[in-house]
């Protein structure tokens, strides 16, 4: 099994990406996140170094941006990608990937939240879409995920703990990844990597 390197905006997203690292057959060797996108942004030059001696996974959301291309291109500049820095953009955001997976969220969330998106890519708000759902969660899970009425934060207390827990026990990234393209893109990206690999 081979190691790579994985830089990621928070927690959510390091679950997300650990677990598809482990799909393809890549240990995490090193985990590099600092919360939020500045972190990554500011340090691709030495992603892009690292990356020719060790892969690199980096996964980022998409948020207001255009569209994945246009990010990418936006961050990296005149930076010369190397073979082995795999970029992948959450469209819009993390939430989105794991929304993609019904079986996992019904698991979590309970059978009384209604219709989930069949597209969550193309949620303008992923996050959002996945709290409102949360609201009509068992209280257990509604009092993690969800603020309480007055609160300056925009999620509960528990988001990210329950939401990784769920990540690393029931969510599963082929199930997720026909409904989700950015996310299938990215399952593409890094067997392809874990190939190149052996």
């Amino acid at each position: 099994m081979t190691w790579i390197v994985l830089a990621t905006e928070d927690e959510l997203s390091e679950a997300v990406g650990s677990c598809l690292a482990k799909e393809a057959g890549l240990e995490i060797g090193q985990k590099l996140r600092r919360g939020g996108f500045g972190y990554l942004k500011t340090r691709l030059h030495n992603f892009c170094e690292i990356a020719l001696h060790q892969p690199v996974l980096l996964l980022t959301d998409l948020d207001r941006t255009r569209c994945a291309p246009a990010l990418v291109e936006k961050w990296m500049g005149n930076l010369e990608r190397p073979e082995n820095f795999i970029f992948r953009v959450a469209v819009r955001e993390i939430e989105s990937w794991l929304l993609a997976d019904h079986d996992a969220i019904r698991t979590l969330l309970g059978n009384r939240i209604g219709k989930l998106p069949e597209n969550p890519d193309a949620l303008p708000d992923p996050k959002q879409a996945l709290l409102a759902f949360a609201g009509r969660a068992p209280r257990d899970v509604r009092e993690d995920l969800v603020v309480t009425e007055g609160a300056l934060a925009s999620q509960g207390l528990g988001y990210n703990a329950r939401l990784c827990d769920m990540v690393e026990q029931d969510w599963k990234p082929d199930r997720a990844a026909g409904r989700s393209a950015s996310l299938a893109k990215a399952r593409t990206r890094l067997h392809e990597l874990a190939k190149r690999l052996q």
